[in-house]
């Protein structure tokens, strides 16, 4: 049992850096007055204002619920306590202040202050720190809402810093605290509950994004003008959880590492698995939804292009249609110009015009007009436009 002996990380240990150069041995320990300045100039700024809970626990049940960080140290007396300090949005000034109490690294402070991490797994001394990607599904919206959280696990402490709403650590507390003989195991219990909330959190949003391409297949199929932009903004939404999950393997996979080294306890190795078991899942179904919005993507293009050529042909056809109405109109207005021209030409009815006093003057026109009117209807017959 952890209670038996101290606490340790799940990763084998590494180098971390000095304050001038990139190595150090894996057994130096950060000193909380000369690694981590801690600028507290206001009660604002006291990192209690950031604490959502904090509690002390000893074989599994909490023995206190300390105010502040030194008090929460304070109530560790001895082998079997563990501290478990939840802080919300903190400013920076308030992280400082945990990292000097709790001896932390100022890379992994650096990390949890500038946010926007990737899921990671990091070893300073004795401190794991371990960034993870909460997804949650808003049915409202049908969009995917991602939060952070950065963990630092010692050997005696869990302190979890949370940039947003969800992970519900609150549900997770709630879970361990029902069940004493899993929270008794330590901080590496802790960190394994979170990091289960973290992947059951995904399930969710993976049936909710599968809603959302079903949709999207019907709506492709339907003709619907507006999919093409759905599509594209579902697959920003893939690719973003797809960041979220898969980088999380690399983590289990390094805890999973230390099993061995550590002697981690054989139920949490079993528990640990289980979520890696999980998170696979998850990650498979993700490419498999990359993939798919891929193709779907491509048949939408296809159908689009389709249709657009069959307006093209419709077009063509009835442009040709009207060329010939239009060779139609012009065929018969030059026939009817013919005799127009004739008989407007012996209409002026001047004195002196050729032929105006003959007396086969008129059946002469008449029959010009005929024959004209018949040359050029043979002309344009022989062309096709009549």
């Amino acid at each position: 049992m952890f209670r038996n002996r101290p606490v340790r990380a799940l990763l084998p240990r590494r180098a971390v850096p000095t304050s001038g150069g990139f190595g150090e041995s894996e057994n130096f320990a950060v000193s909380p007055h000369s690694r981590v300045p801690v600028p507290v100039t206001s009660p604002d700024s006291r990192a209690e204002s950031s604490i959502v809970d904090s509690a002390v626990y000893r074989d599994g049940r909490r023995t206190a619920s300390p105010a502040t960080l030194a008090d929460a140290l304070n109530h560790l007396p001895g082998d079997g306590s563990m501290a478990w300090i939840g802080m919300y949005r903190p400013s920076d000034a308030q992280l400082h202040e945990a990292a000097a109490q709790f001896g932390f690294h100022e890379l992994a402070v650096e990390d949890a202050i500038v946010a926007h991490q990737r899921p990671k797994l990091e070893r300073y001394g004795d401190t794991l720190f371990v960034v993870l990607r909460a997804a949650r599904y808003v049915d409202e919206s049908e969009r995917v809402d991602f939060g952070e959280l950065h963990v630092f696990v010692g050997p005696t402490f869990v302190l979890t810093v949370r940039h947003s709403e969800s992970p519900d650590l609150s549900a997770v507390r709630n879970r361990m605290e029902h069940d004493p003989d899993l929270l008794r195991r330590g901080p590496e219990a802790v960190l394994y509950a979170i990091l289960d909330a973290v992947v059951d959190g995904y399930a969710p949003v993976v049936a909710g994004l599968q809603n959302d391409i079903d949709e999207i297949e019907t709506e492709v199929f339907s003709g619907d003008p507006k999919v093409s932009r759905r599509i594209y903004e579902l697959s920003r939404e893939v690719i973003e959880f797809q960041r979220a999950a898969k980088p999380l393997l690399a983590v289990l996979s390094g805890l999973s590492a230390g099993f061995g080294k550590y002697r981690i306890d054989e139920e949490l190795q079993k528990y640990l698995r289980d979520v890696t078991d999980h998170a696979t899942a998850v990650v498979e179904q993700v490419d498999g939804f990359r993939q798919l919005l891929g193709n779907i993507l491509t048949v939408n293009a296809t159908l689009v292009s389709q249709v657009q050529n069959e307006e093209m042909r419709n077009l063509t056809r009835a442009s040709y249609a009207q060329n010939e109405e239009i060779k139609k109109v012009s065929a018969w207005a030059a026939i009817l110009f013919a005799p127009t021209l004739i008989g407007t030409v012996y209409g002026m009815n001047f004195d002196h015009m050729p032929e105006l006093h003959w007396v086969g003057g008129y059946p002469f026109a008449l029959l010009m007009m005929v024959i004209t009117c018949c040359s050029l209807f043979a002309i344009f017959r022989r062309r096709g436009w009549l």
